[in-house]
C-alpha cells in the first residue's frame, strides 16, 4: 500500500498508474476514460459503478476487478448502493486502505460537501462542470500530479 508521497522528476508516470474510477454515470465515466487516454494511451482505468463495488475490488473480494498498484481513486459522491462519502469513511477506517489517494469528481459545488470531503483527507475536489469539455482539465491534472509525486 502507499507509505506516502515523494517528489520526483520522472517523465510520464501516469502510464504506470491505475486509476480506480468510481462513477455511476456511464456518459461521465466514458468521457473521463477517453480524456485520460488522450494524455496517456496506455493508462489503466478500472471503472466501478458504486462505492461498494470499488471497495470490494480494493479489498480483493472481486478478483475480476482487482486494482493494481500504484493506484489512485477518482470518486463521484452521489451514487446508489454506497455513495462517495460512505466509501471514503470505509477506506479511512481500513488499515490497509487508509492512505489511498482520492480525488473527488462530483456535480456538487456545495461547500458542505467540499468540507466533508477534505475532512476525509481527499487530495482534491473537482466539480465536473468546471473541468472543461470532455474532462480535459482532469487529464492534465492527473498527468501533472503523477509527474510531481511518487506513490509508494
Amino acid at each position: 500500500m502507499f507509505g506516502g508521497l515523494v517528489l520526483q522528476g520522472k517523465k510520464s508516470m501516469i502510464k504506470n498508474l491505475t486509476i480506480l474510477l468510481v462513477e455511476d454515470d456511464d456518459v461521465a465515466a466514458e468521457s473521463v476514460m477517453r480524456s485520460l487516454r488522450k494524455v496517456e494511451p496506455a493508462i489503466k482505468v478500472n471503472w466501478k459503478q458504486n462505492g461498494q463495488l470499488a471497495l470490494d475490488a480494493l479489498r480483493e473480494q472481486d478478483q475480476s476487478g482487482r486494482i493494481a498498484e500504484p493506484y489512485l481513486v477518482l470518486l463521484d459522491l452521489n451514487m446508489p448502493v454506497m455513495n462517495g462519502f460512505e466509501f471514503l469513511e470505509q477506506i479511512r477506517l481500513d488499515i490497509k486502505l487508509h492512505d489511498t489517494v482520492v480525488f473527488i469528481l462530483s456535480t456538487s459545488n456545495e461547500d458542505s460537501d467540499r468540507t466533508r470531503a477534505y475532512h476525509n483527507n481527499v487530495a482534491g475536489y473537482m466539480v465536473k462542470s468546471s473541468i472543461g469539455p470532455q474532462f480535459a482539465k482532469l487529464a492534465k491534472l492527473m498527468d501533472a500530479y503523477m509527474n510531481a509525486i511518487e506513490l509508494t
